[in-house]
């Protein structure tokens, strides 16, 4: 069975092509995945200037491909679950390279650079609107009633 999953950011911007004679959109991402190196492990790598993630490339088509060109950019955080694609081709200088790319059938949007859930897409952090909380009471007795336990079915 060849299937993948991999979380990760992009290292940079997507790139979209489309097929000429179909005219299909093709992306191709490159997923920054961590390896699974913690604390003193991963110190070491950092402080030996090894790699703490694998760049990985991946290649989407169609209207997933779109998606990914319209709403990704460096940075952000997504999943992918796909196939492995392994491939080869010799340069001009007659040198046979080797490629290995994932093949996506689902992107997921997980989240942007820099964005948490209580901040807006400049950094900022979002206020809600004061005029949200007005419909609510500000008697907190109004809203809850205590409930005898006798009368609760299970």
């Amino acid at each position: 069975m060849n299937s993948v999953v991999l979380i990760g950011r992009l290292s940079r911007d997507p790139e979209l092509r489309f097929v000429p004679a179909s005219g299909m959109a093709v992306a191709r991402l490159t997923l920054a995945v961590d390896k699974d190196l913690f604390g003193e492990k991963k110190q070491q790598a950092m402080s030996q200037g090894k790699p703490t993630a694998d760049f990985i490339n991946i290649t989407v088509f169609g209207k997933s491909a779109e998606n990914c060109a319209n709403y990704l950019a460096k940075g952000s955080q997504c999943a992918v679950h796909g196939r492995i694609s392994t491939g080869s081709y010799t340069t001009q200088s007659g040198e046979k390279r080797y490629t290995t790319d994932v093949i996506a059938d689902k992107v997921e949007f997980i989240g942007a650079k820099g964005q948490n859930s209580n901040q807006s897409s400049q950094g900022r952090p979002v206020q809600p609107d004061s005029s949200f909380f007005d419909d609510f009471p500000d008697d907190d007795n109004d809203i809850f009633q205590p409930v005898d336990d006798e009368e609760i079915p299970f």
